[in-house]
């Protein structure tokens, strides 16, 4: 801690005695050095030993160096001086602060834990003698000591340790304690005693005195500390015989560092109850542990000016943490989660949060957030280039013709969060009509109302949209063209978040599917290419009707519980998914059909580590399942496939096989290397379980794919990046992958 600078730059008077002391300490260094020199031999060393630099400090003694900020001590080094013997002239340097047993003289077991807090003398500070005296006298007056002294050991560096010898207050044993917030009640004034009191009249003010603190705890309410804490401290003060100053220091200490290491910045041990005569009783303390009298709430521009805002004050309250309110206990972690939960409504630009004391209420807290808003209504254009792999596996320019997107909205209706947005993508910016793709969705959180705690959302969202299709994928050796699976309809839904990351959401989608070729004809069926490169439509029908187009409405539920967390960045926990899509027998032949899948992903953490920031993440097993299936009306373009980044690595998309009924098989296990990265291990397996013959045609077959298949391999995941060498077990072939975002 800092000096203080009032003292410090107080000069004290004339001392007579101090110059006379100084002008022998000179002298007898130049006899000293001149007797050296005179055998010698002269040259150089001899004019450098009888420098005047010399003359004030003999070789014996710490060396000035004027470049300081501080004073050197002057004298030898290991010598222990009392501070009434320290100059008042100069500032000397602290390097360590010593507890000490008055009677040995050696250092004190525990004293540092229990009394470092209350001492504001800090290792590397600077400090006069003034500011020294004025420490011990600070010290002395603390209940917590019968005796104590401070004396000074010199460094040779000029420096000085600070010796604390002392004495601690020994109580009558306790046996229990009791914490008490009293942050919101009034402060007593002070009673001045009149020392012409009588004896009667002193025991009458001390029996009003008592009568007054017994209301005042009376009228605190307890403090949130958990009972196992108050266990663990009877626990300690049972082991003595005798309440010692050190131990109490080190009960008050444990009970502020529970408070603070829990995020409750603003409480704070004030006192506690008088120990002297009370044998056996309670120990009472005293705290004030940062009500929250005042919650503000603001809007800024980008400025930071104080603005209206258009989000509804209702909207932000319910998005708050409990913790966070008027009535409740300040808590630094609430309000980050506070934080993270106005940024996640995707409506501020910027978002603050700060606290202070609240000046009408003593002993509250005073919060407030501070919110700046994105522009309700936006628009962005962005163009891109598609790059493939070309010859000798070099990144290739697609076309030379630039694809773009056209997104707008408009966001925060009615300052409730609503909105409304979309993208147009064009495959071709200068020919829009060759590849168009579109996507518009209508989002209406809250459905029950503001106020309503059921956290549902209904989203209406039209879409257009164009893949692949990974059913009419070639196995191993045989070339085929691609067809596309193009997709527009219309879809509702309707969520329901139960946490942060379990979900139900339920809704109705209609659509109308069209299969193409790479001209962007329909077709009815998939194809090959033969040895002489011709194209010959002689797969398995890729739509229910055969004629290329499917027209189909049904029911579609997904139900999410997820517990995983991250345990100092590793993620743990469990995940369990299940989804089903019922046809409704609406749309072509009718498709009446149920197509359901269930996945569990478990993440073990193989290690017990502290948990903390910067503590390090344990390594991870990572046990997966998964399981489809489908009875009724399946259309080829519904059916399941195996193979790919997040099926089974190592394959390609579809590779394995198209199937009614699926299983999927995955272990991994992770091992961080640093903040954010992790190696790892993994081996999988899918199998279509036989059921690749009932899809119609059997894809699987007419594109000679196995159905069933093994991978293993290893990678390094950094950020969102995954980059992993994979071995494909049917093929026994090996290659190097890179993907973006987890397998899991």
């Amino acid at each position: 801690m800092a000096p203080n600078n009032s003292n410090s730059q107080k000069h004290p008077p004339f001392d007579p005695l101090h110059g006379v002391i100084k002008f022998f300490q000179g002298f007898g260094s130049l006899i000293f050095n001149s007797h050296r020199s005179g055998g010698g031999g002269g040259g150089e060393r001899n004019h450098k030993e009888n420098a005047p630099s010399n003359i004030f400090c003999p070789p014996a003694l710490a060396l000035e160096d004027k470049s300081r900020p501080w004073d050197s001590h002057g004298l030898e080094a290991g010598v222990v001086v009392q501070l009434k013997r320290l100059s008042g002239y100069k500032k000397y340097k602290v390097s360590r602060i010593n507890f000490l047993n008055p009677r040995t003289r050696a250092a004190a077991t525990g004293a540092e834990e229990s009394f470092s807090d209350m001492v504001s003398l800090q290792p590397g500070g600077v400090y006069t003698k003034q500011t020294l005296i004025q420490e011990l006298e600070s010290l002395s007056s603390s209940p917590y000591f019968d005796k104590i002294d401070f004396d000074f050991k010199t460094n040779p560096d000029g420096s000085v340790d600070v010796n604390i010898p002392f004495e601690e207050t020994v109580y009558p044993s306790k046996s229990r304690i009791r914490c008490v917030s009293i942050g919101l009640i009034p402060d007593e004034q002070p009673v001045e005693i009149d020392p012409n009191m009588t004896a009667k009249e002193q025991v009458e003010l001390m029996r009003r005195e008592n009568e007054k603190y017994k209301r005042r705890i009376n009228g605190g309410r307890e403090c949130i500390l958990p009972k196992e804490v108050e266990g663990e401290i009877r626990g300690m003060l049972m082991q003595t015989t005798c309440l010692r100053a050190s131990l109490l220091r080190r009960v008050l200490n444990k009970i502020q560092k529970w408070y603070h290491d829990n995020g409750y910045h603003g409480a704070f041990v004030i006192n506690h109850n008088n120990l002297e005569n009370n044998h056996g009783g309670d120990i009472v303390v005293e705290m004030v542990e940062g009500d929250i009298t005042k919650l503000g709430i603001v809007f800024q521009h980008k400025l930071g000016i104080v603005c209206e805002g258009n989000t509804d004050i209702a909207l932000i309250k319910r998005v708050l943490p409990k913790e966070v309110a008027v009535g409740n206990v300040y808590n630094r972690r609430a309000f980050e989660e506070a934080m993270q939960n106005l940024g996640s409504l995707n409506i501020f630009s910027s978002i603050s949060s700060g606290y202070g004391s609240d000046e009408k209420n003593n002993g509250g807290i005073s919060a407030q957030f501070a919110l700046q808003e994105l522009q309700q209504k936006w628009s962005d254009v962005s163009t891109e280039w598609s790059i493939v792999p070309g010859r000798n596996s070099r990144p290739t320019l697609a076309s030379i013709q630039p694809g773009a997107t056209v997104s707008f909205g408009y966001r925060n209706i009615k300052g409730l969060n609503r909105s409304l947005q979309g993208a147009i993508t064009l495959g071709n910016l200068f020919s829009p009509e060759d590849d168009i793709s579109y996507n518009f969705d209508y989002t209406h959180p809250y459905l029950d109302g503001i106020d309503d705690p059921r956290n549902r959302t209904f989203k209406a969202e039209c879409f257009n949209t164009k893949k692949v299709s990974p059913v009419c994928t070639g196995g191993p050796g045989v070339s085929n063209s691609p067809i596309w699976v193009c997709r527009d309809g219309i879809k509702a839904t309707i969520t329901e978040d139960y946490s942060r990351q379990s979900k139900f959401s339920y809704g109705l989608v209609m659509e109308e599917v069209k299969t193409r070729d790479e001209g962007g004809d329909i077709v009815g069926r998939g194809n090959t290419v033969s040895y002489n490169g011709e194209v010959i439509a002689n797969g398995p029908p890729t739509t229910l009707s055969g004629t290329g187009v499917d027209r189909m409405a049904f029911l579609q539920a997904n139900l999410t519980r997820d517990n995983t967390r991250f345990l100092n960045g590793a993620l743990v926990g469990t995940r369990d998914i299940f989804q089903v899509d019922q046809g409704l027998g609406i749309g072509s032949k009718f498709a009446f059909f149920n197509r359901h899948k269930i996945s569990t992903t478990r993440f073990f953490p193989l290690m017990k580590v502290e948990e903390g920031k910067g503590k390090a993440p344990p390594p991870v097993l990572v046990l997966h399942g998964m399981y489809g299936g489908c009875v009724g009306d399946l259309p080829n373009h519904e059916a399941f496939t195996i193979g790919g980044p997040t099926s089974v690595r190592g394959y390609s998309v579809g590779e394995i096989g198209a199937s009614r009924n699926k299983l999927e098989l995955a272990a991994e296990i992770r091992v961080p290397v640093k903040e954010s990265a992790y190696a790892y291990a993994f081996a999988e397996h899918g199998n279509d379980l036989g059921s690749s013959v009932s899809v119609e045609g059997n894809p699987t077959k007419s594109y000679m794919r196995n159905g069933h298949g093994s991978s293993y391999g290893a990678g390094v995941k950094i950020g969102n990046v995954r980059a992993e060498y994979a071995v494909d077990h049917n093929s026994n072939k090996g290659g190097f992958f890179v993907h973006f975002g987890d397998r899991f």
